[in-house]
C-alpha cells in the first residue's frame, strides 16, 4: 500500500502539472475514486500538498542534482523526483532507503531501466551528500527567504513591503504547515455539543473551534464519510470564513444577496442563521458552481436559498435597486490567504493578476452596493492578505460612495479575540494565517445611510 500511495500521489501531481488542475479538487476527486484506506489518506494528502508547497526549494536542489535536463516526454519523472525528495528532506515517516526503492520501482513500471537508474542515482546522491553544500549557493535577502519558505520571490517582497519582514516571514512559515480541518455546525439541526458527541460515536475526534460558536476542529477521522456530515449537521468551512456571515448578521425574514456565492459556504451559513426564513439570493458566474450551492442547500435541509447563474457585475440589470436588506460581496481574489489548502496558487498567480483582480473587485462592489436598502448592510470580503485587494479596495469604495459609512456595529458582531485587530474608526478586519491557525481573510462592513450622501460619478 505504501508504494501504491506514492503511485497515486504521482498521478495527482502529474494531472496538476499537466492540466493546471486545482490541487484540492484533484486530490478530493482521487480520494473519492480510489480505495485509499482512511489511515493512508493523511499520508497521500501530505505528500501531494507538501511536494507542491516546497516546489521551488525542491527544484533548487534538483537543478544541482541533475547533470542534464530530463527529456520532454519523460517530464513525469520530475514529479516522481520531487515527491521523493520532499519525503527525504521534509518527512521522517519512511526511511530514505525505502523511499528510494519505491521511486525506482515506479520508474521501472512507468518507464524503463534507464529512467530507473537516473532516479536511483539522483536520490542516492542526495542521501549521501545532503543539502548543506547546495544551500550555500542560495543568495541572501528575499531570494533566500523565497527558498526557505518555498514561495515566489516577488510575493515575499510584496508581503514584506505591505506588512514588514517579520510578519511576512511568520505568514510564509505558517503557509507551510498543514491546514486543520474545520467545520460549521448546522444549528438548525443540532448544537455544537450534540455534534461533537455524535462524531465521537462515529470514531471522529473533534473539539470546539476558536473563532466561531458554530465552529469545530477535526483532530482525527474523515468527516465526509460520517452520518453527521451526510445528514447535514455540519459543513466543512474554515473558521475565518465563518466570520463573514456573522459580519453580515442576517435577521430572520430578510432578503439577502450573496453576489459571488459559490461554493455556498457563506450562503448556507446565513440561511442557517435565519432559521430557514426569508430568502438568500445566491449568484455565481458558472452553472456547475451553482449546482454545488444547490447540493449544499439540499444536504443541509435549507429551502430559503435561491441560487442562479449571473455575473455579479450585472446584478443591476436583474434586480431592483435598493431591494436587499443586506448584501455580501465575497469577491474573486488571488487566494493568498488559503495557500495551505491550495498551494498551487502561489505558483500560478502573478503580480499582474493582483492588479487585474482589484479592478474586478471594485466593479462588483460598485454594482452590488446599489442593491442595498437605505439603512442596510454591505459586506466586502476576500480570502487573501494582499492590501491592494483588501484595505485599498475598501478605502476606495468609501471614498467614492459617501452614501455609505463604516458599520458601527461591526466590532460587537466579531468574537472578542479578534476585536483587537480592528483599527479605531474603521469596520474592517485582516486575519493572517498565523493569528489563529486559520485561513487569511479580509472583511469590511458598511452601512448605507438613510439620508444624505450622493454617490460620486
Amino acid at each position: 500500500m505504501e508504494n501504491n500511495i506514492r503511485a497515486i500521489a504521482l498521478d495527482v501531481l502529474i494531472k496538476i502539472e499537466q492540466n493546471q488542475a486545482y490541487s484540492n479538487l484533484q486530490l478530493n476527486q482521487t480520494l473519492q475514486k480510489t480505495n485509499v484506506k482512511d489511515i493512508d489518506k493523511g499520508l497521500l494528502t501530505s505528500i501531494v500538498y507538501g511536494t507542491i508547497q516546497r516546489k521551488n526549494t525542491i527544484d533548487f536542489y534538483l537543478d544541482q542534482l541533475l547533470n542534464k535536463p530530463i527529456k520532454k516526454k519523460d517530464r513525469w519523472v520530475l514529479s516522481l523526483l520531487r515527491l521523493s525528495i520532499f519525503q527525504m528532506i521534509y518527512m521522517d515517516r519512511v526511511p530514505d532507503h525505502a523511499i528510494i526503492h519505491e521511486a525506482v520501482e515506479i520508474a521501472k513500471q512507468r518507464g524503463h531501466q534507464g529512467l530507473a537508474g537516473l532516479v536511483n542515482g539522483i536520490l542516492r546522491k542526495l542521501q549521501r551528500e545532503g543539502t548543506d553544500e547546495m544551500d550555500k549557493k542560495a543568495a541572501g535577502g528575499a531570494e533566500r527567504a523565497a527558498l526557505t519558505y518555498s514561495m515566489p520571490q516577488w510575493l515575499f517582497e510584496r508581503w514584506s513591503t505591505q506588512y514588514g519582514n517579520e510578519d511576512a516571514e511568520k505568514m510564509a512559515e505558517s503557509n507551510l504547515l498543514s491546514s486543520p480541518v474545520t467545520a460549521r455546525v448546522n444549528t438548525m439541526l443540532a448544537t455544537r455539543e450534540e455534534v461533537l458527541q455524535l462524531l465521537e460515536q462515529e470514531g471522529v475526534s473533534a473539539e470546539e473551534g476558536e473563532l466561531s460558536p458554530e465552529g469545530i476542529i477535526i483532530k482525527e477521522g474523515y468527516l465526509p464519510d460520517t452520518e453527521v456530515y451526510k445528514k447535514g449537521l455540519v459543513t466543512i468551512q474554515d473558521e475565518s470564513s465563518m466570520l463573514v456571515a456573522r459580519s453580515v448578521a442576517p435577521v430572520q425574514g430578510e432578503t439577502i444577496l450573496d453576489a459571488c456565492a459559490a461554493p455556498g459556504g457563506k450562503s448556507t451559513h446565513m440561511a442557517e442563521m435565519m432559521k430557514g426564513t426569508g430568502k438568500i439570493v445566491s449568484l455565481d458566474l458558472h452553472k456547475h458552481k451553482i449546482e454545488l450551492i444547490k447540493k449544499q442547500a439540499e444536504r443541509l435541509g435549507l429551502k430559503n436559498i435561491d441560487a442562479s447563474v449571473l455575473d455579479a457585475r450585472k446584478a443591476d440589470e436583474k434586480f431592483e435597486l435598493e431591494s436587499f436588506d443586506r448584501v455580501l460581496v465575497d469577491a474573486p481574489c488571488s487566494g493568498f490567504g488559503v495557500i495551505r489548502k491550495k498551494p498551487d496558487l502561489k505558483w500560478s498567480k502573478t503580480e499582474e493578476d493582483v492588479l487585474k483582480l482589484a479592478s474586478i473587485q471594485k466593479y462588483i462592489l460598485d454594482t452590488a452596493s446599489q442593491m442595498v436598502k437605505p439603512g442596510g448592510i454591505l459586506v466586502y470580503s476576500t480570502c487573501t492578505v494582499d492590501k491592494e485587494e483588501n484595505s485599498e479596495v475598501a478605502d476606495w469604495f468609501l471614498k467614492n460612495h459617501p452614501e455609505f459609512e463604516w458599520d458601527p456595529e461591526f466590532s460587537e458582531k466579531m468574537p472578542e479575540n479578534v476585536r483587537t485587530f480592528i483599527l479605531d474608526g474603521r469596520s474592517d478586519l485582516q486575519i493572517m494565517p498565523h493569528y489563529f491557525n486559520s485561513d487569511g481573510f479580509y472583511i469590511a462592513a458598511y452601512r448605507k445611510k438613510t439620508t444624505g450622501g450622493e454617490k460620486h460619478a
